[in-house]
């Protein structure tokens, strides 16, 4: 549902295929005709990190209800105007919440692959493509907004609201 850009190297605009649907956060590929499609067990290898969302039900921004949206005229898709995404390559640090549940107790430096879109930290698809290391634990993620929040008290921070259980994990990107 959420990706934070801590750092990044390259951001690609590439076009996306048609009938995807893609939260921002999750491993996309490349179709043959170069457009970008969710990581699966058809197109195994990851070309990166969404940036942004594709999708007809639901925001992925980082703490945003899933009934909301920045821009209402887009109904829930980023890539609308240019049908074109954000696509995260090359290297940079990231906190996202697109990943499955054993990267939760995953120890730091742990490599993560990609599996449906998702970072796992099971190569299942048998591709041997390290997508990311863990570089810091599943919990939760400060989002600037003073209030009282037991993740956050000595900031006065509450934490950020997410869709895996409102947790996030930080990782640095090797695709």
């Amino acid at each position: 549902m959420a990706l934070i850009e801590k750092y990044h190297v390259v951001a690609a605009s590439r076009a996306v295929a048609t009938g995807q649907t893609i939260k921002e956060g999750q491993i996309v590929s490349l179709n043959g005709d170069g457009e970008v499609v969710l990581q699966s067990a058809s197109y195994k290898l990851a070309y990166g990190i969404a940036g942004d969302t594709k999708s007809t039900s639901a925001a992925a921004m980082p703490g945003i209800a899933s009934g909301w949206q920045n821009r209402a005229s887009d109904y829930f898709d980023e890539t609308k105007a240019s049908a074109k995404m954000t696509v995260y390559h090359s290297g940079g640090e990231f906190a996202t919440d697109m990943f499955n549940a054993n990267v939760a107790s995953a120890t730091i430096m742990a490599p993560l692959y990609a599996v449906n879109g998702q970072l796992d930290t099971v190569d299942t698809l048998s591709t041997s493509q390290v997508v990311a290391y863990l570089v810091e634990a599943a919990g939760a993620y400060p989002s600037g907004v003073p209030g009282i929040d037991t993740a956050y008290p000595e900031q006065g921070d509450q934490s950020l609201g997410g869709e895996n259980s409102n947790t996030y994990c930080e990782v640095k990107l090797v695709v």
